[in-house]
């Protein structure tokens, strides 16, 4: 049985809402981390251009993505996105997220007077008034987390940003700043976006998932794909010759359950007539708490193939056998 094929019409597009926001996005984020790496402008731009047109409209970045290729310096990826945004007339389309905390040119944490400049260089590069969702990348526990919280809730107030939400928090550290937002009246996070896919199952469905579903906390998880590994492209070292993941995948996937996990993807996709990779996609969009899986591409031909499994139906059983071949035994 063949996948149906997507809706050219975005008001038929399925939308997700970000925590209690007024935000919502579809059920693909496009992951901006490939943006002046392995997408270069051009094919960023196409890549761009494909993705809302078909009614897609959630856009992920980071301040500090692509800053571990050799000659950039960070920064990239929202400043190809800011100039597309600017030739395409498109932002008022799009939730945009990024991101402060990581390493960016000798400096990283959480602290006030860095997020508030961050985010200015953020909205210079992105040539936007507005960020739409603003991330703490990773905690800083050398950061009290009201500094932050007070911090993120003072570009808030300033129409700076519109929502926030934090990226690679623990459920104890996550709790404590919602606790603190509810107390102090600062802005809350509305969103949590950790490492979460097929593979990588246990630090967000062990704590994270029951405290995001209980306090409406909406999830956009990243390495949806485990860094290419579920497309089933890569089963053995050979087929890592030359790949720019190569050393993640063959350190954190190629191994017994990595190969346990791929012949039970490869059957739910000849039963439903789909890729690997587009059921790999379809299982996080169905888990407890999911608004967007993060996928990124670098041709429009990849990015198609993607976004076609916001139609696949994966029905309990098949959603079951993934889990029982998925899980950490």
């Amino acid at each position: 049985m063949a996948a149906p094929p997507l809706s050219t019409r975005p008001d038929l597009m399925e939308k997700r809402t970000l925590g209690r926001s007024s935000l919502s996005v579809a059920p693909i984020a496009l992951g901006g981390n490939v943006f002046g790496w392995t997408a270069d402008r051009a094919t960023s731009f196409r890549i761009l251009d494909a993705f809302v047109d078909r009614g897609f409209n959630m856009i992920d970045t980071a301040n500090s993505y692509s800053r571990w290729v050799p000659g950039n310096k960070g920064g990239e990826s929202e400043t190809i996105i800011g100039e597309w945004l600017k030739s395409s007339g498109k932002r008022d389309q799009l939730v945009i997220a990024t991101k402060v905390g990581m390493e960016m040119q000798g400096e990283q944490g959480l602290k006030k007077e860095y997020i508030h400049r961050a985010c200015e260089a953020s909205l210079a590069r992105l040539g936007v008034d507005c960020i739409d969702l603003y991330f703490s990348h990773t905690d800083d526990a050398s950061t009290p987390l009201d500094e932050t919280l007070e911090a993120h809730t003072q570009l808030v107030r300033e129409g700076k940003v519109r929502i926030i939400g934090a990226s690679n928090y623990s459920a104890e550290r996550l709790a404590e700043a919602l606790a603190i937002s509810s107390a102090q009246g600062f802005a809350r996070y509305e969103v949590l976006q950790p490492l979460y896919n097929l593979y990588d199952r246990a630090p967000y469905e062990a704590a994270l998932m029951s405290l995001c579903v209980d306090e409406s906390v909406s999830v956009t998880p990243y390495y949806g794909l485990a860094a290419g590994f579920l497309t089933g492209k890569y089963r053995s070292e050979k087929d890592l010759e030359g790949r720019p993941r190569a050393g993640r995948i063959k350190s954190s996937y190629l191994n017994e359950r990595g190969l346990r996990i791929l012949p039970a993807v490869d059957q739910v996709a000849a039963a439903v007539g789909a890729t690997p990779a587009q059921v790999a996609l379809a299982w996080v969009m169905k888990r407890p708490g999911i608004a967007a899986t993060i996928t990124s591409a670098t041709s429009v031909a990849q990015l198609e193939e993607l976004m076609k499994s916001v139609a696949l139906e994966l029905d309990d059983g098949m959603m079951a056998a993934l889990a029982a071949a998925s899980v950490n035994s």
